[in-house]
């Protein structure tokens, strides 16, 4: 009996990790030998999965609630990456295959469910799966992608183009996350967020 199978919301846990991005194309026998290495935890808000230095990595499957990955500089200015909702994932793979610490903290935005295991584990068992390590790698590469893009358009956009792009590209997730994390991540203080956003609402009424 895994861990899975004693916890009492199994099912709804089982359907959640058949919606992932990377697991969706899993068949019921491949997904029951992962369940097999999968613990379940329970976030409180804030709370940090990863600190950044770490060398004990895991990957980090989100069932539920908001993740971020955030990056600090030696005098402690914060500055967040990437948001990571349900159906996503989190990692420190190319961090944990290079053999180097981790780059940036992950930490829950807000109450959260992951499912997670050890790195090790997890390549270990991509080296079994050809096919998923493939479709792996490339949201891996993806998601680096994407991390750079944000990093041009912080240097690149006034405010007022950094909430529409955000909006064109994440127009859900705007909704969900908390203003002073979406703020922060868009490098805005609360109360220009709050106007470029009441203003971009009149536009489109």
């Amino acid at each position: 009996m895994t861990v899975l199978d004693k916890h009492p919301e199994k099912n709804l846990i089982r359907l959640q990790l058949s919606q992932n991005s990377v697991l969706k194309s899993l068949g019921q026998d491949v997904m029951a030998d992962l369940e097999s290495h999968l613990e379940i935890s329970d976030l409180r808000k804030s709370e940090i999965v990863l600190h950044q230095g770490d060398h004990q990595m895991e990957q980090y499957f989100v069932l539920d609630g908001i993740l971020k990955r955030i990056v600090s500089s030696a005098d402690a200015k914060e500055m967040i990456l990437r948001f990571a909702i349900e159906k996503d994932i989190e990692t420190s793979y190319a961090a944990w295959r290079l053999k180097t610490a981790a780059p940036y903290s992950i930490a829950a935005v807000t109450k959260a469910r992951v499912a997670r295991m050890p790195l090790k584990k997890w390549a270990e068992f991509l080296d079994q799966h050809q096919s998923l390590k493939e479709s792996f790698e490339f949201e891996v590469m993806r998601l680096m992608s994407e991390i750079m893009a944000h990093s041009i358009t912080l240097h690149m956009l006034d405010a007022p183009g950094r909430v529409e792009r955000f909006l064109r590209k994440y127009e859900d997730l705007f909704e969900l996350l908390p203003k002073k994390e979406l703020a922060s991540y868009l490098n805005l203080s609360p109360e220009t967020l709050s106007r470029l956003k009441t203003k971009h609402k009149e536009l489109f009424i």
